[in-house]
């Protein structure tokens, strides 16, 4: 099922991991984008928790986020699979799993994007370094210092990548949803939740 997005459409973006998930949530009002929260879920690890117990904790968050804030399409950065580490690809397909699934159960479309063509679009450098990406999201949105810790900024960069593409289709591109799925969270005060 295709979704067409309208202006405004809040974004969210996600950088998915086991150990630290970076989330950012934008707003585009035809050409404005702004930033409306970004944080991380983070799965406790205490001893005897196992993977589904992480798993569940990234699945809570990130379904949280989406009740809160109601975003029109969430963008994802697509796993990136190096011979030499081949179990972490194994491992961050779990991650993006659940948080497929967490999108397909509030009918919120997913959009895939390497890390390549983000990168791309917020620094013009395909290979950029974690900092140029920071210092990119930094200046798009008039940030005091770097989003910390890298991850949030990965997530915000997914997002204004995919706005961008979206804004230069002339706001009428048709969005796909996926036909499978492959904490302390800063509240809009910037206190912490757990």
């Amino acid at each position: 099922m295709a979704t067409a997005l309208r202006t405004p459409a809040r974004i969210l973006g996600i950088d998915p991991g086991l150990d630290i998930t970076g989330y950012g949530v934008v707003e585009c009002r035809n050409a404005d984008v702004r930033l409306v929260e970004a944080g991380i879920i983070r799965p406790a690890r205490r001893s005897g928790d196992g993977l589904p117990s992480r798993l569940r904790t990234l699945f809570d968050g990130v379904r949280e986020v989406i009740r809160e804030f109601e975003p029109r399409a969430l963008c994802l950065e697509e796993v990136y699979s190096h011979a030499s580490f081949p179990r972490t690809s194994i491992l961050m397909g779990h991650a993006r799993g659940v948080i497929c699934l967490a999108a397909e159960l509030e009918d919120i479309p997913v959009i895939d994007l390497s890390a390549k063509r983000i990168k791309k679009a917020l620094t013009g450098n395909g290979n950029a370094s974690k900092a140029q990406v920071q210092r990119a999201i930094q200046n798009t949105f008039s940030l005091v210092r770097f989003p910390q810790p890298p991850d949030v900024a990965d997530a915000l960069a997914a997002a204004v990548c995919f706005i961008q593409h979206w804004q230069r289709s002339g706001n009428g591109e048709r969005v796909r949803r996926r036909a499978s799925p492959a904490p302390r969270l800063p509240t809009k005060s910037g206190g912490i939740r757990e």
